[in-house]
């Protein structure tokens, strides 16, 4: 069976000069209006996950759990390979476990340019810096069922925030 993946970047968040530390930055009203908004077309587009998997940052975390209140996933967690720099081969590591469980779709909520690479590496096997994720955007995946994801993955979507609005 093919994994679904969905790369959703975070809402927009606080100026970052306003925190000490960047992993403490949180949405700002409109971040949180806005991701809500998404959230909630996202359900009346019928879509679910088996699970949400979010950075610790405060921003991610505030996002992903926007998505997991409008009933989207009945599972959330935390994961320390989603924060900016995370390795996309530790996940892959966790992701084939994941997907030995069962799991068909899954979200992951992050941060930009570590989706957008993530992206372009499982779809091309490298980093080229041509998709952008805007804040609340979507980038959707096929997976393949067996085999690395590197190189071998469909993008089937890709969404700026304002055309779920």
């Amino acid at each position: 069976m093919t994994t679904k993946l969905y790369l959703i970047r975070h809402g927009i968040a606080a100026d970052p000069l306003e925190y000490e530390s960047d992993r403490d930055r949180p949405l700002t009203a409109v971040g949180q209006q806005k991701t809500a908004k998404v959230a909630k077309r996202l359900q009346e587009l019928d879509l679910h996950f088996d699970l949400i998997l979010t950075s610790p940052l405060v921003r991610a975390r505030q996002t992903a759990e926007i998505l997991y209140h409008t009933n989207l996933s009945s599972h959330l967690e935390e994961s320390n390979q989603l924060a900016p720099g995370g390795n996309i081969h530790t996940w892959i590591n966790w992701l084939e476990a994941w997907q030995n469980s069962g799991g068909s779709q899954l979200a992951l909520v992050g941060h930009q340019p570590d989706l957008g690479n993530w992206a372009e590496i499982l779809v091309w096997g490298n980093v080229k810096a041509a998709i952008i994720l805007k804040k609340a955007g979507i980038i959707g995946l096929n997976l393949p069922s067996s085999g690395s994801p590197i190189g071998n993955s469909e993008l089937f979507w890709l969404t700026a925030p304002k055309l779920l609005l």
